[in-house]
């Protein structure tokens, strides 16, 4: 089991390694000159210099690259030089220094994710840590809903099966499945939180977290997460409870599961015992795929139900052109669809001893 989990590791660093080169060179060779971008309107030639030199701009790509993988390792090097990019400015990393060779000291630190062109040279890291939790909160939300309601169809449609309850459970997730989550969006939003407020009391647009009338300060606002997560959820409760139904069916017939019926187990026993840890290797997989998407899908339906996290401020780093949040939104993104698929492999050998081998 060791040698699986150093092995997964070890494809993860590599390519977590190409996510990174790629998201530097599409964000690299795009039209435009960044430090014409961070001074917008204010731009002249001495006030460019000096923020090319600052960020490195002025250097060759290939330099820039180093320095973009310099920022980004919890290793590296750093110049005692005062004006060099990889000067260690006070404040500017939490680090560690190790030990000194020349001009280079190399020190432990936290990634760097540099720092954001429109709000006023803020950290990225501190706008992804501000809108992360708001995502991963309607993230879980939303595959919660989807696990056990799919999971609770799929067993029923196998209960039930070929009746009208089956057809109608799988009409309504191959509907589920084929309409677009920003579409379901709106019409969940105008339906819900319009039209039909004076009953459901639902609002339009919301965050996790609102301020008071009297603007002293935030609470936490749990109806504005109903209706994102409801929407968010309706895709992958449609593929769990037919990959549940049709993993289940395909288990029901096994040798085991008639040798269990032959020596007089109920049917819910059978599926409680026997079928439903083998049923499930396929919703694990699938769940873990949903579960990533929505953390990077979940931009439509931030953006529409007005939910603070990180969709929605990409959305709006995309509108302003702010590539630093847009590049460190992505690769956090990047990092949590690797960890969270080497967490389901690790997972589905547990469950499948036979994936190991």
């Amino acid at each position: 089991m060791i040698r699986y989990v150093l092995q997964k590791l070890g494809y993860a660093l590599l390519t977590l390694f190409g996510v990174v080169t790629v998201i530097f060179l599409l964000f690299t060779i795009l039209p435009g000159d960044p430090a014409r971008m961070m001074l917008g309107q204010n731009e002249n030639a001495e006030q460019l210099a000096i923020v090319k030199k600052k960020y490195g701009f002025d250097q060759h790509v290939y330099k820039q690259y180093l320095y973009y993988l310099n920022d980004l390792s919890p290793l590296s090097f750093h110049s005692k030089t005062e004006g060099d990019y990889t000067h260690l400015r006070k404040g500017k990393y939490k680090a560690s220094p190790l030990f000194s060779v020349g001009n280079t000291t190399v020190v432990f630190k936290w990634p760097y994710l540099r720092e954001s062109f429109q709000k006023n040279g803020k950290e990225v890291t501190s706008v992804i840590e501000e809108t992360l939790p708001n995502t991963f909160i309607l993230a879980i939300s939303a595959i919660s809903i989807a696990i056990i309601l799919g999971i609770g169809l799929g067993i029923l449609s196998v209960v039930f099966k070929d009746s009208w309850i089956d057809k109608t459970i799988q009409l309504v997730s191959t509907f589920g499945m084929s309409v677009p989550s920003f579409f379901s969006a709106i019409v969940f939003a105008w339906l819900f939180g319009y039209v039909l407020h004076e009953y459901t009391n639902l609002n339009m647009t919301g965050s996790w977290y609102e301020v008071d009338d009297f603007g002293e300060g935030s609470y936490i606002q749990w109806k504005n997460l109903i209706l994102p997560a409801i929407v968010l959820g309706i895709r992958p409760l449609a593929v769990v409870s037919q990959l549940m139904r049709n993993s289940l069916i395909e288990v029901m017939a096994q040798d085991y599961i008639r040798t269990a019926k032959a020596k007089g187990l109920s049917f819910f026993a059978i599926i409680r015992k026997h079928a439903l840890k083998n049923a499930l290797n396929p919703v694990v997989t699938a769940v873990s795929g949903w579960f990533a998407s929505m953390l990077a899908g979940a931009v439509f339906v931030e953006y529409i139900f007005g939910w603070n996290g990180l969709g929605k401020e990409i959305v709006d780093a995309l509108n302003t052109l702010d590539l630093p949040i847009i590049m460190g939104a992505v690769l956090v993104i990047a990092i949590l669809f690797i960890t969270i698929n080497i967490l389901v492999d690790i997972l589905y050998g547990w469950l499948d001893p036979k994936v190991k081998a």
